[in-house]
């Protein structure tokens, strides 16, 4: 009974998979893309780098102030006395005064500090988008992987499944064996025992599998975590065509993080010409138009308006400041030279990357083929295993051996072609061609 009960669990795990709507590659991608907490607050960084690039923020533009203001002094006692001999005295005097104006400050010239500093905020701007390319085109990678892993293990449970349905074959021809005299009631009881190993390890697999999917509705930002995904993909579909040259091309060409180790350099050298900028004098305009009233307690003016403009320049040049503008311009220079040499490092390090893949790229493709090979003669092998227990010229442990080989070759082959696919999804990453998998 409850074996039967046990049959019956995965054909209704089984029906309830094929009664669900099937999502492939593309379609995750494009969910993702659209939800993805990750990208959607890089793309967010990527407006707030975009609204920096302004000449306001680089103070090119002048600044403009209004001022309103009131001030008051109550003397509640003044003893004055005069050169002549005469004194005054006066108490609870107030004196007050008013204002109201605009202030108008503006850099004319800084050595076109304004001018490389907002060619910086552009360069930020571009860093800012090519980061976002970046985030995405990593997390397209490892999406695609997490996909692909999740096939993988959908293949393993169907490769589990078959094992159980061999064990169950298995069981059943051992008790009708017993059941007529021809065998003994410990083979009957090991093929039991192998069945049950069997099923251990398909429930064990089915767990593997929701955990993946969970993976893949985090990454995608699913509103339910847990609903089950259906994919189309039956087999891990693989790109055996690979061309070393077009992917180190492609790689100095199209690799993200050198084209951001390029742009930090250039950033760098706009450093460098902002700090030049220090050497040449500056220029700075001020004006105010406004309106002052005074009030006096005590004397003969009793009252003062002004209402009127004000201006003026500022011409300035620092002669000295303790050499430190001469430090930070030799300092900015090694830093354009330490900018070169990351940019080699990287490049070298992304050639050995690539180079490495490659190798492992290759080396699973032969693998494939060969265990390919390995599993047609255990299939073979398994069927004359079965017949001649059948018959009872084979035992029941030779039987199981006959059965591990199979499930061992499909599993090892299944393996091959995930390995190789994580290698080519590491391929395309590092020759900045991950969103491809896209189209």
């Amino acid at each position: 009974m409850k074996k039967n009960a046990f049959i019956f669990l995965i054909l209704f795990r089984s029906v309830a998979i094929f009664a669900q709507e099937s999502y492939n590659l593309q379609r995750c991608l494009e969910a993702g893309l659209q939800k993805n907490y990750d990208i959607r607050i890089i793309r967010n960084e990527e407006r707030i780098s975009a609204n920096n690039v302004s000449w306001g923020n680089v103070g090119f533009l002048p600044s403009l102030d209004l001022n309103v203001g009131y001030s008051g002094d109550l003397d509640n006692r003044i003893n004055q006395k005069y050169t002549g001999g005469e004194t005054d005295k006066n108490k609870d005097i107030l004196n007050q005064g008013a204002n109201v104006g605009l202030n108008l400050a503006w850099t004319v010239f800084d050595g076109l500090q304004m001018q490389t500093n907002y060619e910086r905020l552009k360069q930020f701007h571009e860093a800012g988008e090519l980061n976002t390319k970046l985030v995405i085109e990593n997390w397209i990678a490892g999406f695609v992987a997490e996909y692909y892993n999740y096939v993988h293990h959908n293949l393993q449970l169907a490769n589990l499944r078959y094992a159980v349905l061999l064990s169950k074959e298995r069981m059943r021809i051992a008790a009708e064996k017993y059941n007529i005299g021809s065998d003994s009631r410990l083979d009957m009881l090991q093929a039991k025992v192998d069945f049950n190993a069997d099923s251990s390890n398909l429930i064990k697999q089915y767990e593997v599998v929701y955990k993946s999917g969970v993976n893949l509705n985090r990454m995608m930002a699913a509103d339910d975590v847990s609903q089950k995904i259906v994919v189309s993909d039956s087999i891990i579909a693989l790109n055996s065509s690979l061309d070393e040259e077009i992917l180190r091309q492609s790689m100095l060409r199209s690799n993200y993080n050198l084209l951001l180790s390029a742009k930090n350099r250039t950033v760098s050298e706009l450093d460098y010409r902002a700090l030049k900028g220090r050497n040449y004098p500056y220029i700075k305009f001020n004006a105010g138009y406004g309106y002052t009233l005074n009030t006096y307690g005590s004397g003969s003016l009793e009252r003062m308006e002004n209402l009127g403009l004000t201006y003026g320049f500022t011409l300035g040049f620092n002669i000295f400041d303790g050499m430190n503008r001469n430090r930070e311009q030799k300092n900015a220079r090694i830093t354009i030279e330490n900018r070169l040499l990351q940019y080699e490092q990287l490049e070298q390090s992304l050639q050995a990357d690539l180079a490495q893949m490659l190798m492992a790229y290759r080396n699973n493709l032969d693998l494939i083929q060969l265990e390919r090979e390995n599993l047609q003669s255990a299939r073979e092998n398994y069927e004359i295993a079965i017949e001649r227990y059948r018959l009872g010229t084979l035992s029941g442990i030779e039987l199981r051996e006959a059965q591990n080989s199979l499930l061992n070759a499909e599993e090892r082959l299944l393996q091959a072609e995930f390995n190789t696919k994580i290698c080519e999804i590491s391929l395309m990453q590092i020759s900045g061609q991950a969103s491809d998998y896209l189209k």
